[in-house]
């Protein structure tokens, strides 16, 4: 039976631009590995599930797009009746997907109901071709993400190669300065052989290649086992000492009489080691006695797949929906039908809410055969894993560091999906899940002359602790050093802890200066720490594995809670005159330090700190690395501009064109008025000040303007209500000497049965009961303490 619907379609190929979901729903992770299969539309290529969900039917009715190419996928059982040959030379050549599952393709038509219309049609067939011949979505944007890494350089671009002529194959199987054949350089220069870096994972390496660079200055070489007859491979620049490609490879090669279509890659390629290394610092998937971990299944126990390198998405994802009020805000019946959008994969609430129903139903947590933690116990199978694939992507998009495939800090980005989803609409019944992490801190300044005060308070969804370091002798020489324990309770009194500032007195003009403390004005449900184990070697930051001992029974913040101004105390003037001279803007000092370490100049950190809110070193940093080249980014601090033009009107700051600017962008009313208010008309840094108060109504900006009264004053965050007791909920832990490399696991508390509470790890898809959590606890680098 032919359907009407193939005529007028207007059915076209995916172009290069399209993004094609062949993989998993856009609304669920419902899959091509389902029974039911997934529903590519034939008209925009979105993925929709095919089963009782039915997000494929709910596309096609409300986009109008009834043609779907439906893909199922099913493993390959593989039966051997000898065992395989044995190879004297690997070659490095990945298993194909055609090697391993069956695919099976159907059109169907959703509006007629037909469910195996004519793949050979005219119309039909060359587009279900196109479709199965692009990258999958997730495929794109990891290459898209590579290709923005790796750059060309001008060491490559003028390049003079020597006279042309044929290496033999035979000085092409070891080092010209020792007898390594493997982890081989050619020199593109002058066609010297060289051994490279001794490598992580045994690969050896005596650094002639290196060597032969320094000696001639000769820059630029290929690893030979690396080389692919597609023209890929690792190129180097030794005087970039950076990864680089080289667009004229083939031609560069052949200068040496190496044909390009006849190599083979024989090795791995530095991308693939380093992220093996990563893999690698591996968190024990065994007991003290070497038995396997027992994994787990059900509601809230569902892993993450490893996407290369996204092992700190994984586990900040994993304590994130762990919360009560993540779970409110994005899963169960309350939350009605998913947005009806164009495209779900873009809508950052639709892929929320995919997660949610991901990690938390627990429809996706279950033991797959294929899956298992090592070759000695295949006989524990573990999950698939989810492939977070269209959340890494949105959630990056635009920014510098996570939109690439590189390791990142875990903890920057809790503070970079707190602002995203902070800045998202969200039900007044539902509320923001990010709320409940909300607190206030004060800071008390005090005169060390007159001895008069001034209270200040900034809201703030985490804490950083400096964890104190001091080394222990080594047991024995050439050890690798150790450091004595800490308790948290150490680390939150140096954070309280009173210090001397050297500020001018706006009350008595005394140059003596102040001490400052800060402490809590309220408390959070959710309190998040962040442990800072730093230090700078050599003008880089290393982190250094000092144990924090936290306890696991509930434990009392009382005496961290401020108590405020007291009768006694005589507050400092807030006139006009004394303005200028008042403290009004007190960077935090570990921030700051933190800056200062990293070699940014007090000037341009103070000023970083001011633009982004004061808490956070990270933040600052970005902001730092985006205006390096501002005019006035070495100019002191100068709050004068944006509170003169406040008390005149604003006329400067609250410019018409600048606020339509901002409108624009979806950011208005006066919460934008008070944003060019507080920068001085600066756009840029009135958008990263939106950022950064994203609770500031802005109501006190324009309240010449409205009549007064009509409001009340805004809830503060938080509570002080005593006792505040909290108790250790999850953590993220990271092994590896630098927050961008090395491995992240989270270890959760979980309710496994109407009896048992047990801590969890996630280890990307691997998700396993731990009897043990103490040594882990020691080396967490991110805390969530819930509130009891």
């Amino acid at each position: 039976m032919s359907c009407p619907h193939i005529g007028s379609a207007n059915l076209a190929k995916p172009s290069p631009a399209d993004n094609v979901y062949r993989e998993d729903c856009t609304q669920c992770f419902d899959s091509i590995d389902d029974p039911a299969g997934l529903d590519v539309c034939l008209k925009c290529f979105n993925g929709g599930c095919a089963g009782d969900r039915n997000h494929a039917k709910l596309h096609a009715t409300s986009r109008n797009h009834p043609l779907v190419l439906n893909i199922r996928r099913t493993r390959k059982i593989i039966e051997r009746n000898e065992p395989p040959l044995k190879m004297s030379k690997l070659a490095i050549a990945a298993e194909t997907e055609s090697d391993r599952y069956d695919t099976t393709l159907t059109v169907k038509c959703l509006d007629c109901g037909l469910d195996n219309l004519n793949k050979e049609d005219a119309t039909i067939a060359p587009v279900i071709d196109a479709v199965m011949k692009a990258n999958t979505f997730s495929r794109k944007e990891e290459v898209k993400a590579w290709e923005q890494e790796l750059t060309t350089c001008e060491h490559i671009l003028t390049m003079q190669q020597g006279e042309p002529r044929k290496i033999e194959s035979q000085d092409l199987g070891h080092c010209s300065k020792c007898d390594l054949n493997e982890n081989l350089w050619l020199c593109l220069e002058c066609g010297n052989l060289g051994c490279g870096r001794a490598q992580f994972g045994g690969v050896s390496g005596n650094s002639h290649g290196l060597a032969h660079a320094t000696e001639t200055k000769h820059g630029v070489a290929v690893k030979l086992g690396s080389i692919t007859p597609e023209g890929t491979a690792d190129v180097y620049c030794y005087n970039c000492d950076e990864e680089r490609i080289d667009d004229n490879l083939g031609a560069h090669l052949a200068n040496w009489g190496i044909i390009l279509a006849e190599r083979e890659k024989t090795e791995k390629s530095l991308t693939e080691m380093q992220i093996e290394q990563n893999l690698r610092w591996e968190f024990s998937m065994t007991t003290e006695d070497g038995k396997e971990l027992t994994p787990v299944f059900g509601p809230g126990l569902t892993g993450l797949k490893n996407l290369g390198n996204s092992c700190y998405l994984a586990s900040i994802l994993q304590c994130l929906y762990d919360l009560p009020s993540f779970q409110q805000r994005y899963y169960g019946d309350k939350l009605g039908p998913l947005p009806n959008v164009p495209d779900p994969a873009e809508d950052l609430e639709t892929q929320l809410r995919k997660l949610a129903d991901g990690l938390i139903s627990g429809r996706y947590s279950k033991s797959d055969a294929d899956v298992f933690a090592s070759e000695h116990t295949p006989n524990v199978p573990y999950q698939k894993g989810l492939q977070p694939s269209m959340f890494k992507h949105l959630m990056g998009r635009g920014h510098e560091e996570f939109s690439t495939m590189r390791q990142q800090d875990a903890f920057e980005l809790l503070q970079h999906l707190i602002k995203l989803i902070t800045r998202s609409k969200h039900p007044a019944e539902l509320g923001d899940p990010t709320q409940p992490m909300r607190f206030v801190m004060e800071q008390r300044l005090q005169c060390l002359n007159c001895k008069k005060v001034r209270y200040s308070s900034n809201e703030q969804d985490s804490v950083f602790i400096d964890v104190p370091m001091e080394k222990l002798p080594p047991d024995e020489e050439g050890q690798e050093p150790k450091y004595k324990p800490v308790t948290l309770k150490q680390c939150l009194d140096s954070l309280t802890a009173s210090e001397v500032v050297e500020l001018t007195c706006a009350g008595c003009g005394s140059k003596d200066g102040f001490t400052k403390r800060q402490a809590f004005k309220t408390f959070p449900d959710v309190l998040v720490v962040n442990a800072r184990k730093m230090a700078v070697v050599n003008w880089v930051p290393v982190k250094i594995d000092v144990p924090v001992i936290v306890d696991e029974e509930p434990f009392d913040l009382d005496e961290y809670l401020s108590k405020g101004q007291q009768p006694d105390e005589e507050a400092l003037p807030e006139d006009e005159s004394a303005k200028s001279n008042a403290p009004a803007f007190v960077p935090n000092a570990e921030a700051l330090a933190m800056l200062e370490a990293m070699g940014f100049p007090k000037v341009r950190g103070e000023k970083a700190l001011h633009a982004t809110g004061n808490s956070d070193a990270n933040a600052a940093m970005e902001w730092l690395f985006s205006h390096m080249d501002d005019p006035d980014i070495d100019a002191p601090l100068d709050l004068s501009a944006s509170s003169g033009s406040a008390a005149s009107g604003g006329a400067g700051a609250a410019d018409p064109e600048k606020l339509a600017m901002l409108e624009s962008m979806g950011l208005s009313g006066p919460r934008a008025v008070k944003a060019m208010k507080e920068t001085g008309g600066d756009v840029e840094r009135a958008i990263e000040w939106l950022f950064s108060h994203p609770d500031d109504d802005g109501a006190d900006a324009v309240e010449e303007e409205a009549p007064a009264g009509n409001e009340g004053p805004k809830k503060e965050a938080g509570s002080s209500e005593l006792p505040a007791k909290f108790q250790l909920q999850s953590i993220v832990c990271h092994k590896g000497t630098s927050i961008h490399a090395g491995h992240y696991v989270a270890f959760i508390r979980k309710k496994l049965s109407e009896d048992e509470t047990s801590w969890v790890l996630f280890n990307d898809e691997k998700v396993v009961k731990v009897v043990d959590v103490e040594e882990m606890k020691k080396t967490a680098y991110v805390y969530f303490f819930k509130r009891v």
